[in-house]
């Protein structure tokens, strides 16, 4: 099996084990898919440290807390030890808006700057890309007006999954990388930096 064959299966397999331990809350195992000094994690309600991520994360789902994960097609972008996989995925989350229990299923890309360490490869950075969204009673004849105002402070990609997490007492970041636009240009760009050698895998913080 050739190297570069061994390290793409190597990345499938990083960005499959942080779905499934993460969804599955085993902290201690999703901990080692992120390297351990300058994991970062951006997300729709949380920009931060992996470190931290994961602390809130485990404080999310002993709460009660229901966001899922779910996995599809994946390419990656190799260079030595430096890599940018994308993983098309969905998040999904169940809460209650007003009393009506709803799903919001958000369609989008894992973006993960990798690098390897210690002869593992481990995520340095996450930035999903948020595409589209949607929200659905669990109850089909329930009944739900929506603010308008409150929807349309978010973009496109995750506007229902905003308004959830919003409702749901988090603060949602707005312009983060959606399928077109100047953010997604951007954090490509940076992609393309940390392939090249770049110190750091660009300015997570200010996304």
């Amino acid at each position: 099996m050739s190297t570069s064959l061994e390290d793409r299966l190597a990345l499938r397999e990083l960005v499959e084990n942080w779905a499934v331990w993460r969804d599955a809350a085993d902290w201690e195992r999703f901990a080692t898919v992120w390297h351990p000094t300058e994991g970062w994690m951006s997300a729709t309600w949380f920009q931060g440290p992996a470190a931290e991520f994961i602390d809130v994360s485990r404080a999310g789902f002993d709460s009660g807390v229901s966001i899922l994960h779910f996995l599809g097609g994946h390419s990656a972008e190799i260079n030595g030890d430096r890599a940018i996989a994308q993983t098309k995925m969905t998040i999904n989350q169940r809460a209650s808006i007003d009393g009506v229990e709803v799903d919001v299923v958000c369609t989008g890309r894992f973006y993960d700057f990798c690098g390897r360490y210690d002869g593992q490869w481990k995520v340095v950075r996450r930035q999903p890309i948020y595409e589209k969204d949607r929200l659905d009673p669990v109850d089909p004849s329930a009944r739900l007006e929506l603010d308008p105002g409150l929807l349309d402070r978010f973009p496109t990609g995750y506007r229902h999954l905003g308004y959830l997490q919003t409702k749901a007492g988090f603060t949602v970041k707005t312009g983060l990388p959606g399928l077109t636009g100047e953010a997604v240009r951007r954090l490509y760009d940076e992609g393309a930096k940390w392939l090249a050698g770049s110190a750091t895998p660009g300015n997570p913080s200010e996304e």
